[in-house]
């Protein structure tokens, strides 16, 4: 491994074939995006008002100025905490030792060359970065004034302002972009300007370049578990996987994904594929996967949502089967929409078809979306609207640019370095190619989602919202709940989940799994990581919970298996789908793919 304290010369300069071959890409690049920019890029109507940001500062900005109190005491202790790091600096660049003054965040990869640490400059500028990031957080956190929605829209951007000025994320600070330029004799900036132009010739996401090229295949290396769809309409097609033991449970397991991914986050390669797993373990597994959405469909909302997704796939379970009860789990906003269908059938005298209700990471109480609120307020919602209207439908890849953003050192940052500074494909991600085959959401739906379940907040109030006839109230469901939530979700914080449990009327089991949104759902048994907290008792905080939990190693899945088969788990004769409408994982997952 190469020395991060010694600069190494290359052995030899490029060849003139190699300089002039690069040179050609960035000019070519460059005359195509002087092209697409002369021709003129189409009008989007923007799904976010920018006169709000402008606002918030300005309400951040008065509160400070009229507070000249607080203002002193900030620039006082700034002041203290820089004089404390220049000191540390100065010792280190005359050859002393000392421990780091500001250290990133656990799980903050942007730091991770040792040359952040090892050599005394580039330490100053990673500690200078961490301290100034830390003290406008703290800045706007502490700021007079402001409510609490204004509050939280400030700290989002200024955060994402602040991710993008690390100096990790530019060429003449960031050690290994200068490491690879001396090596390459600049030839990885120069094609690192290449990849940025073609990339802004083509409004290429960042996201999707990441994923281009991986070699995971749809039905092959991915999404591969055996199975057939047997049913579909034109919202969902219904898989049913094939058994791999002679008998299997008598109850089937029905699974709702998101709208805004596809399915198969919980079956991508067979080793991590929850579904296989649970195949293995004797369940006969049913999985809904959502059609990828036109104009055509704008006009289907909830109501069309939940009878033509769980409620229909409860049907065609029922008649392949000839089972009535089924045991249900969603994800995410599919865990949602399995606990409103499961409100929905107890509101018509039916919520006995479904034996158990499963949801992991999913919201019913949205009091705190925390940085997601940022996007739902109704000046927010007005913008989109306004963009819906237009177009019929939310593209994936303005989702994809929504969720790359509020994780933009994950899904943005790294790229850029990767491809414009290091000029370097990254390693192929099962998650992140699924992550890169988004989907789209029609009108109504997200409309109904927005103002009903988000703005209104209205799951938390029984009887409020109506859905096919039908008062949704959750209290009413008296089907046994297990709630899965991750400690680390970005998405659905683990606290506003167990609030969402908690509204439930029948008896509920809280668990918390370790990592976040995504990656602690994708926790195999065999990988043994991660680790779980259980309790039995539901006190009415979240803190008095985990207070109250035990820790356990390892994967939930075997936890969550036991709870599913609590009561014996009768087994019946092996059910093959036969050949079925078309093989597993079907066309509607490789709409837009």
């Amino acid at each position: 491994m190469t020395d991060s304290r010694v600069w190494k010369l290359p052995e030899s300069a490029p060849s003139p074939v190699e300089l002039a071959d690069v040179w050609t890409k960035v000019v070519t690049n460059a005359i195509a995006l002087v092209g697409q920019t002369a021709q003129g890029a189409p009008s989007v109507p923007s799904v976010y008002d920018p006169a709000t940001i402008v606002q918030d500062f300005a309400s951040f900005a008065g509160g400070m100025w009229m507070n000249p109190l607080a203002m002193l005491q900030a620039s006082q202790s700034a002041a203290s905490e820089w004089m404390q790091l220049w000191s540390h600096s100065a010792s280190r660049l005359a050859g002393g030792e000392a421990e780091p003054l500001h250290v990133p965040a656990r799980g903050d990869r942007r730091f991770g060359d040792p040359a952040w640490s090892e050599q005394p400059v580039f330490d100053y500028l990673k500690q200078a970065y961490l301290l100034a990031a830390r003290q406008a957080a703290e800045l706007v956190e502490k700021a007079p004034g402001l409510d609490d929605a204004t509050r939280t829209r400030v700290a989002f951007f200024t955060q994402a302002y602040l991710d993008a000025l690390s100096p990790a994320n530019f060429a003449m600070t960031n050690p290994e972009a200068i490491r690879r330029a001396i090596e390459t004799g600049s030839v990885s900036l120069l094609s690192g300007l290449a990849n940025m132009l073609a990339d802004a010739a083509t409004d290429a996401k960042l996201v999707r370049r990441r994923a281009g090229g991986d070699g995971f295949v749809l039905g092959e290396t991915i999404a591969a578990t055996p199975g057939s769809v047997i049913f579909q309409n034109e919202l969902m097609q219904l898989t049913q996987y094939a058994p791999t033991t002679e008998t299997v449970f008598k109850r089937p397991l029905l699974y709702i994904p998101p709208l805004v991914n596809k399915y198969y986050l919980l079956d991508l390669q067979p080793r991590s594929s929850l579904i296989r797993w649970l195949v293995e373990q004797g369940h006969s597994v049913f999985v809904v996967s959502w059609v990828n959405p036109g104009a055509d469909l704008a006009d289907m909302g909830l109501g069309d949502y939940l009878r033509l997704g769980p409620v229909a796939a409860l049907d065609a379970i029922e008649k392949t089967t000839g089972e009535r009860q089924i045991d249900l789990f969603g994800f995410c906003m599919g865990g949602t929409l399995a606990g409103i269908a499961a409100a929905l059938l107890a509101a018509k005298g039916e919520g006995g078809r479904i034996a158990s209700l499963t949801t992991i990471g999913s919201m019913f109480d949205f009091r705190d979306m925390r940085q997601w609120s940022t996007f739902s307020g109704p000046k927010q919602l007005a913008a989109m609207e306004r963009h819906l209207e237009a177009k019929g439908y939310m593209a994936a890849h303005d989702l994809q640019t929504l969720f790359s953003v509020v994780r933009a050192n994950d899904l943005i940052w790294p790229s850029v370095v990767s491809h414009y500074l290091l000029d370097r494909e990254a390693p192929a991600s099962d998650i992140l190619h699924w992550f890169a085959d988004g989907a789209n959401i029609p009108r109504s739906f997200l409309l109904d989602w927005s103002r009903k379940v988000l703005n209104e907040n209205a799951l938390t109030q029984g009887g409020v919202l109506e859905v096919e006839g039908a008062r949704i109230d959750l209290g009413a469901v008296e089907t046994p709940l297990m709630c899965i939530s991750l400690k680390d979700d970005h998405v659905s914080a683990w606290e506003a989940t167990y609030d969402g449990a908690r509204l439930f009327g029948g008896p509920v089991r809280f668990l918390l799994g370790g990592s976040g949104h995504n990656a602690g759902v994708i926790n195999p048994p065999s990988a043994n990581k991660h680790g779980y907290w259980t309790s039995d008792a539901l006190p009415e905080g979240a803190q008095a919970w985990f207070e109250g939990a035990e820790r356990r190693e390892g994967s939930w899945w075997p936890e969550w298996q036991a709870w599913l088969v609590r009561d014996g788990g009768a087994r019946v004769p092996a059910r093959d789908p036969g050949k079925g409408i078309e093989p597993a994982p079907g066309s509607y997952v490789r709409m837009g793919s």
